[in-house]
């Protein structure tokens, strides 16, 4: 980041102390998200936090949402550079208020559709879920199996399943 935006958004909000994060280039995010949770863990109430671009320290908008949240909780200003989010001044933070308000409405709208949708499936008869690895008749053979002398691996690697997977099955009586 630019030290001399970071002056800038220093000297008009006000603050005298700001965290910022250093952007990884590349797809190494652990590297980037390992800088944003060292500068976060400086941060004190009534410092700012800065960012160049969203999309650099946050890995989606739910994880930006939640790090917003939390530095509301420690009254730790945001603002990010490039796109002009700025919750120093009280338009900001009113702002900044009304997106969360639509991003929480876009959540439930996506969920109210999703439930809507699966019930909408079940009435046509859609099976909904992960399709059964053992079928009834694999699940009973397995029990005739197991009573002779086969073992669970054995039979896992037969029925291709995890020794797990079938061993559940068979305390269940499905899968």
């Amino acid at each position: 980041i630019p030290k001399q935006r970071i002056q800038l958004v220093m000297r008009r909000s006000g603050h005298r102390h700001a965290a910022t994060v250093s952007a990884v280039q590349g797809s190494m995010f652990s590297q980037q998200y390992n800088s944003l949770t060292k500068a976060l863990a400086v941060l004190r109430p009534g410092d700012v936090f800065v960012i160049w671009k969203m999309d650099r320290a946050f890995r989606s908008l739910r994880h930006a949402l939640d790090v917003l949240e939390q530095l509301e909780k420690m009254n730790v200003d945001f603002v990010e550079l490039t796109e002009g989010i700025d919750t120093t001044p009280p338009m900001g933070k009113c702002m900044y208020q009304v997106r969360g308000a639509f991003a929480e409405l876009e959540r439930n709208l996506i969920s109210e559709r999703t439930a809507a949708s699966m019930a909408a499936a079940g009435r046509r008869g859609k099976k909904l879920g992960r399709p059964k690895a053992l079928n009834a008749e694999q699940i009973d053979d397995a029990r005739k199996k197991l009573k002779c002398s086969a073992t669970l691996a054995s039979l896992a690697r037969l029925y291709q399943v995890n020794p797990r997977t079938l061993s559940r099955a068979l305390q269940a009586g499905h899968i």
